[in-house]
């Protein structure tokens, strides 16, 4: 799902610099001083800074999952564009394994035995909980580790009423903090290139748990980076927490993965 060309304007709106200090007045605040420069809608900057991330081909990824099901960790590189490529440290259920896409071809594998084999639109058939389904859902663990996050930012700004919360300090930095929810099949019906059968999967896993809504929460810093990702699922299971990091940008820190 690409970002949609930036204009001039976000780029210009997402941060307004001090020249003096050096520090910078994020758009995020609601409040402001009468006088100063209005805020930047939340749709637009998320926009900006996803396009903005799109545009740097990939990045390093850390992905946490935390729920009544246990912890996964996930981190390692992501190339998209050209390359759809991977190389990742996943640790979950099955125990600490290797996740290895290249050409959306993806291999997992554990301690060195057997790979497991699918390609980026059945991802979901890797999950240690998946059923015999090769095209089914198991809660999107394995889709977050191959979805670039700038592509998820932008199904998230287009399909999501997202109200500011202000300014926060992240990664070093002041950063704005965005957060709205969704019902489940509104968000999913934003993906153009989910086929209706993986959307009517999907909203049935989610309604066999007790799902109606997903929140999201975006951090975006200085330089229009996109910093966090959040996505919060409550049913009745439990509350289940996705976080993905993007702590680089940007190519040369994907080079793990663009070398195979």
């Amino acid at each position: 799902m690409p970002p949609t060309p930036r204009s001039a304007a976000l780029v210009v709106a997402l941060l307004l610099l001090g020249a003096g200090s050096g520090c910078s007045l994020l758009a995020a605040p609601a409040t402001r001083t009468p006088g100063s420069p209005a805020a930047v809608p939340p749709k637009q900057v998320v926009l900006s800074a996803a396009q903005a991330l799109d545009d740097a081909g990939g990045a390093r990824i850390e992905v946490v999952r935390e729920g009544p099901a246990g912890r996964r960790t996930a981190n390692g590189t992501l190339v998209w564009g050209p390359r759809d490529e991977a190389e990742l440290t996943v640790t979950d259920e099955a125990g600490t394994g290797q996740l290895v896409m290249k050409d959306g071809a993806i291999d997992l594998s554990y301690g060195g035995g057997a790979a497991k084999h699918a390609e980026r639109a059945t991802a979901e058939a890797l999950d240690p909980t998946a059923g015999p389904a090769p095209d089914g859902y198991a809660g999107g663990w394995t889709t977050a580790l191959v979805t670039a996050p700038g592509s998820r930012a932008y199904a998230i700004a287009q399909s999501v009423k997202l109200g500011s919360l202000g300014a926060e300090e992240l990664a070093g930095a002041t950063v704005a903090h965005y957060q709205g929810s969704a019902p489940v099949e509104e968000f999913l019906a934003a993906d153009p290139e989910s086929s209706p059968q993986r959307r009517a999967a999907t909203v049935d896993w989610y309604r066999q748990h007790g799902v109606t809504a997903i929140a999201f929460d975006v951090w975006v810093g200085p330089g229009e980076r996109l910093l966090r990702l959040r996505e919060t699922v409550r049913g009745s299971d439990g509350t289940t927490v996705t976080t993905t990091d993007v702590p680089f940008s940007g190519t040369d820190d994907a080079t793990p993965a663009a070398g195979g």
